[in-house]
């Protein structure tokens, strides 16, 4: 597709389908933000038998660890962190019917499995645009591990996102795709 699609989270892994990687999309909904350390709690939880902090199935996970909010916004600058780091742990997190991933970086072919697997979603952020990303979100409401700071778990609404799909449902990845259109 070459258009923008606008688009709710909460039909992303319904209609992942229809996407490609390198599709633009605009995102609208809630999104939660879990960097490292909530991931590994979250592998902690799940190993005691626990639940989640947030409903995984059908949930977006946005890698991120938003800057303390500037007065009158709800929310600091909010860019993506490096998707690699949560490669361990999303394999997981998908299997258990998490939608779809925001962050930045190339993934590990495990993950990529995973995402085709659970016909799921790697989606891109602009990295380094932090600042600008935060126009986009509208609300932010610490949900667990307040003590982590900025790596809290937060949920976010968002409105009209700016991603890209990086990885779609099919095992497109727009790393692997773009070294092989350029390589010379």
């Amino acid at each position: 597709m070459n258009e923008i699609i606008v688009i709710k989270t909460e039909e992303l892994k319904a209609r992942s389908a229809e996407f490609r990687a390198g599709d633009k999309l605009l995102l609208t909904g809630t999104v939660y933000t879990a960097r490292d350390a909530a991931h590994k709690r979250f592998m902690a939880l799940l190993d005691e038998g626990k639940e989640l902090p947030f409903d995984i199935n059908n949930a977006v996970i946005y890698y991120a660890g938003p800057t303390p909010a500037p007065e009158g916004r709800p929310i600091g600058s909010c860019g993506p962190t490096t998707s690699g780091r949560m490669d361990r742990f999303a394999p997981r997190l998908l299997d258990l019917g998490l939608g779809a991933m925001v962050g930045k970086g190339e993934r590990s072919q495990e993950v990529r499995d995973a995402i085709v697997r659970n016909k799921a979603l790697y989606l891109c952020a602009v990295g380094g645009a932090g600042a600008l990303a935060c126009n986009c979100i509208k609300s932010c409401e610490v949900i667990a591990f307040e003590d982590l700071g900025c790596e809290s778990v937060k949920r976010l609404c968002v409105e009209r996102f700016p991603l890209i799909v990086a990885d779609d449902c099919f095992g497109g990845d727009i790393f692997s795709e773009g070294r092989a259109k350029y390589k010379r």
